[in-house]
């Protein structure tokens, strides 16, 4: 299908019209003589459009007077019409040449540096090491050393530990990895386990830390569960029975990990409609091609008015590169015109509460995430006042998830740590 669209493009195709009463007669006549006919269809008044090669037009004349059947010209399209506007208007050809002839040479150099990885290392240094080896706004693409750039990058600047640069086009990307270093004082940032989201814990596994929780306790999002403030160890004290037991030692403070179960509800909502409205696409669809300049817009290949009753469409537009600071007025746009047709379906009440639940729990499960089990799903159908033409439906899903998320150490948040031997509120 594609290879037939090329070469009807190629070669030229035109849109006639016959009146409707001889139109059986005349795609016999001119099928028998071997012309090709496509794209059937009615346009009112009586009439019918179909399209046929350029190089079938003169033979249907004479089909035309063997049947009695005047057909007329409605459309023409591909490239021998294309170059024959181009050919009347020598200026524009002129113009469209010399400005792809300045675009190809625009493209040849690179305009646009941009630097991603780093925190400590300041993009200033990295700039100006990449442009020591030739990497810089303004210069050609294919005189660039990519692997010498990042040589001199990675040698010269002592916190990286990995460089890539990539040419794309007009644009090139500098990619460092930083170095980690460890901290100052040689001790590691304490951090505590602290829930994810509301839940009911069933199982905790300490490896190091605090627990603040225990199976069976209802926790709720950003509560701690493991605490990186480890308490002393008690020790009994026989001299003062009446004070019990007292603490020896101070807080030590690491860094807590560990895995926290907890069963997790999910919420979804899902509707359907018992009748469906809507457009759906056929299949045609047409492309036309322009550059715009500032408000002005010049079609190079495609129709001026779409030829769909109801239709949709897709805008790609590609602006040239800018040079200093300086950004030309110029866009190529391509517009895709895709024909829809409108349809009505009805549906069953059954088969609403089916996908009324598909809908909420396909909602349900992007917000899961991987790894948790499902326990129980439960499907609940909303029931309102008056009649509606629309069933709503609830959905509650419950899973089995790791709820533990790492945030470093606070000790003003609730819980995070214990002080004297106690847990905080």
């Amino acid at each position: 299908m594609l290879l037939f669209k090329i070469l009807s493009y190629l070669g030229g195709f035109v849109t006639i019209s016959v009146p409707e009463e001889c139109l059986e007669r005349f795609i016999n006549m001119a099928t028998a003589r071997g012309i090709f006919l496509w794209g059937i269809m009615e346009t009112g008044a009586d009439r019918v459009a179909l399209k046929v090669r350029l190089s079938g037009v003169r033979p249907m004349r004479h089909v035309a007077r063997m049947t009695r059947c005047r057909f007329r010209i409605e459309a023409r399209a591909g490239l021998p019409f294309v170059i024959g506007r181009l050919k009347r208007r020598k200026t524009l050809l002129g113009g469209a040449l010399l400005f792809m002839v300045v675009l190809y040479m625009l493209s040849s150099f690179i305009w646009e540096i941009k630097v991603t990885g780093h925190k400590r290392v300041d993009e200033q240094v990295i700039e100006q090491l990449a442009r020591q080896s030739g990497l810089y706004r303004g210069a050609l693409r294919w005189a660039v050393n990519e692997r010498a750039v990042e040589d001199v990058i990675l040698r010269q600047v002592p916190g990286l530990s990995w460089v890539s640069v990539h040419i794309e086009g007009t644009r090139a990307r500098i990619e460092v990895v930083e170095k980690k270093l460890p901290p100052r004082d040689g001790a590691e940032r304490p951090f505590d386990v602290v829930a994810d989201k509301d839940g009911l814990v069933k199982e905790i596994l300490v490896f190091s830390g605090h627990p603040l929780v225990k199976e069976g306790d209802t926790v709720a999002a950003g509560q701690v569960l493991i605490s990186a403030a480890v308490p002393p160890p008690t020790l009994p004290d026989a001299s003062s029975p009446e004070t019990g037991d007292e603490q020896a030692g101070e807080v030590r403070y690491v860094h807590a990990r560990g895995i926290v179960r907890a069963r997790v509800w999910y919420k979804g909502y899902g509707e359907k409609k018992l009748v469906e409205k809507g457009l759906r696409r056929t299949g045609r669809e047409i492309t036309k091609l322009g550059i715009k300049i500032d408000d002005k817009e010049i079609i190079l290949m495609g129709p001026r008015e779409v030829p769909f009753q109801h239709f949709g469409q897709q805008v790609f537009s590609k602006s040239l590169p800018a040079w200093r600071n300086i950004r030309l007025p110029v866009e190529f746009i391509t517009v895709k015109y895709f024909e829809q047709k409108p349809y009505v379906k009805r549906y069953g009440v059954k088969e609403a509460e089916r996908l009324a639940g598909e809908e909420a729990l396909a909602r349900i499960r992007r917000r899961i995430p991987p790894g948790a089990g499902v326990l129980q799903v439960k499907q609940q159908v909303v029931k309102t006042a008056g009649y509606e033409d629309m069933v709503r439906v609830k959905v509650l899903v419950e899973t089995l998830e790791d709820i533990g998320m790492e945030k470093p150490h606070r000790g003003d948040r609730g819980g995070s740590g214990a002080v004297h031997g106690e847990r905080g509120s």
